[in-house]
């Protein structure tokens, strides 16, 4: 698949997955809501639904190896559409604080794609992936 059509089709979806690399290397998933700002930029923020702590271990992770990957898919009965794609590249963590204008563009663009976001923006730190590789399969 080529990388235009990864990105195009990874736009479409609602909610992604996060993979960072945990202590001692091992995998750490987790589903996100995201935009994408440009060509090549992913962003997320951690938002106000329930967490068990506000040190998320995704965040963690982050801090101490920027290398992570971003899965979003797409699932049918019909198996000749199901397709996924893929965008490896470095995270960085930006506190509520940081970055003033940058956070009002990811905001805006979080908003954009989720009502929710609308009536609550988040107020936690901000993640953005700066895209290195989209690969990805499709069925077709």
């Amino acid at each position: 698949m080529e990388a235009a059509d990864a990105r195009a089709r990874f736009e479409t979806v609602p909610v992604a997955r996060l993979a960072t690399i945990g202590p001692h290397g091992a995998p750490h998933l987790v589903p996100i809501t995201f935009a994408l700002l440009g060509e090549g930029t992913i962003v997320t923020a951690v938002d106000h639904k329930p967490k068990r702590t506000p040190a998320l271990q995704r965040l963690r992770n982050i801090e101490a190896d920027a290398r992570v990957s971003v899965l979003a898919d797409h699932y049918d009965d019909d198996w000749s559409a199901l397709w996924w794609v893929r965008a490896d590249g470095t995270a960085t963590v930006h506190g509520a604080r940081q970055l003033p204008a940058q956070r009002a563009a990811a905001l805006a663009a979080l908003a954009a794609r989720y009502t929710a976001y609308r009536e609550q923006p988040p107020t936690g730190p901000l993640i953005t992936v700066l895209v290195h590789r989209w690969s990805g399969w499709t069925a077709r």
